[in-house]
């Protein structure tokens, strides 16, 4: 019984330590190739456990933009993987790594920019910061997010104008997301008025300029702040809350209307700034 099992044994060995391929310095066996193949699989198994853990709560959607990228990783995984087996295997790889080196310090300077923006998308996607809908604010223009694919975002401004943002923009610089919490924003509308001036009606007719006005919402409550005396007039602001971040420009503009109308009818009067001049003659 021993010997069958030796001879087992030994015909195992054999088969495992059968050279495919011998060279000068390099020899590659039937047990290379299998724990190649077994590493491979495992790794395949691997992967698929961490890209359903990284989407499990997506949207459909946004699962799907994770295809194209997950095949890229594998394909580095599985590289990344024979190059182990066979360092581990005793083949010396030195050869094909120095002349590779090269060319993998040109495409990293080439990709850089593109994995920044791909890893930045994921990044994205997956911790929801950024939705589709949401407004924004980034170098100074204001958009709704149309689309978060995972090289870039495009977002329309107010006038009706597509930006196409890499993503590495939102980890790299300042964005104001003015729906990320809910939809509902403060927005401000200011205006000066001549000293003298009743204030307390100026109060009054501020109130009553965005009462009833399509867009502003009457919970929370607006309400009036005199800000300053300043050089030439009496600062007001009315503040009022909107659910429509992106129709900021237009309310505000119906509100000014109202606001000078309702200055008009009451005999209040929005100062310019003056300057005394005076002539002395020697």
């Amino acid at each position: 019984m021993k010997e069958i099992i030796n001879d087992i044994t030994i015909g195992v060995k054999k088969f495992f330590s059968y050279a495919l391929y011998e060279g000068d310095q390099t020899t590659i066996t039937v047990g290379t190739l299998l724990l190649i193949i077994s590493s491979c699989i495992f790794a395949f198994y691997v992967l698929k456990i961490i890209r359903r853990l990284l989407t499990a709560k997506l949207p459909l959607e946004d699962k799907r933009k994770f295809v194209s990228i997950f095949k890229v990783t594998n394909y580095i995984v599985y590289i990344l993987v024979i190059i182990a087996v066979l360092s581990a295997s005793g083949i010396d790889l030195t050869v094909l790594l120095t002349a590779s080196a090269a060319l993998f310090v040109g495409l990293g300077f080439a990709l850089q920019y593109l994995f920044q923006d791909i890893i930045s998308g994921i990044l994205i996607i997956v911790d929801q910061s950024l939705l589709v809908g949401d407004v924004i604010e980034i170098d100074g223009k204001v958009g709704r997010v149309m689309d978060i694919k995972l090289r870039t975002t495009r977002a329309i401004t107010r006038d009706d104008k597509i930006i196409i943002i890499p993503n590495h923009f939102f980890l790299t610089d300042i964005v104001y997301n003015f729906t990320q919490n809910h939809k509902t924003t403060r927005e401000t509308v200011s205006v000066g008025v001549a000293y003298g001036s009743d204030t307390r009606l100026v109060e009054k007719l501020l109130l009553k300029s965005v009462e009833n006005q399509k867009g502003i919402l009457k919970n929370p409550k607006p309400n009036v702040i005199f800000k300053d005396f300043s050089d030439s007039a009496l600062s007001f602001d009315v503040n009022f809350f909107i659910n429509d971040s992106f129709s900021d420009p237009r309310i505000k503009s119906d509100v000014r209307f109202r606001i000078d109308q309702l200055f008009r009818e009451n005999g209040v009067t929005i100062p310019f700034p003056q300057r005394d001049v005076h002539i002395y003659n020697k």
